[in-house]
């Protein structure tokens, strides 16, 4: 943490807070539907202009992970790899018959 902390202070592209608020947006946006996800990346969100783009704060998070030490990169890696798997994970099949009227 102290590591971020002083790579937030000492880089230009980065403010106080960055990471740890790309860390919750990505977060907040994976655990959405897949139908939204799809939908914003189509579309885009109104909603991203005021409280963030989470595709822009994913690409932030791998733009920090270069600039941290193999450690510190492992631990944040670590942490966005749950959050990507939960992005990456199937969508459970349809059944037969499933959100139409029956006869």
């Amino acid at each position: 943490m102290s590591e971020i902390f002083r790579l937030e202070r000492t880089r230009n592209y980065l403010e106080p807070g960055d990471v740890g608020s790309a860390v919750r947006l990505w977060k907040d946006y994976v655990q959405r539907p897949q139908r939204e996800q799809w939908h914003d990346y189509e579309w885009g969100n109104v909603h991203w202009y005021c409280c963030g783009n989470p595709l822009v704060a994913r690409a932030l998070l791998d733009t920090v992970t270069q600039a941290l030490s193999p450690r510190g990169a492992r631990e944040l890696r670590r942490i966005i790899d749950k959050f990507d798997a939960v992005r990456n994970r199937q969508s459970p099949p349809y059944e037969i018959g499933e959100g139409k009227a029956t006869s």
